[in-house]
């Protein structure tokens, strides 16, 4: 499903990992020093931070599983979806725990 794109992923991969670093070290600095002002900047800056790692870890799965066979291949997906499900609806975890019975 994906082998032809493995490339385009290895590309994305990288541009995703130097973005990353770019992020966390201005966060760090700023950390230290506070030269961005609070806004909508810093904003951007941490949810880049919170999902850019999710996002590039997915990026950096889907060019390692291009060379697995289809089954694999849906196994990630689907972990990766279950991931994101839980991250952005979190109360979607306690629902489902709910369904299950609790034995006494």
């Amino acid at each position: 499903m994906f082998k032809c794109m493995e490339k385009f992923w290895d590309i994305l991969g990288e541009i995703l990992a130097v973005i990353m670093v770019l992020v966390y070290v201005v966060l760090i600095i700023n950390a230290n020093f506070q030269f961005i002002p609070e806004g909508a900047f810093l904003n951007i800056l941490n949810i880049i931070r919170t999902y850019g790692s999710l996002l590039l870890i997915g990026v950096v799965g889907l060019e390692a599983i291009s060379k697995r066979n289809l089954i694999f291949q849906i196994i990630f997906i689907a972990l990766m979806a279950i991931i994101v499900v839980f991250l952005f609806f979190p109360d979607t975890y306690a629902n489902l725990i709910l369904l299950i019975p609790q034995g006494k």
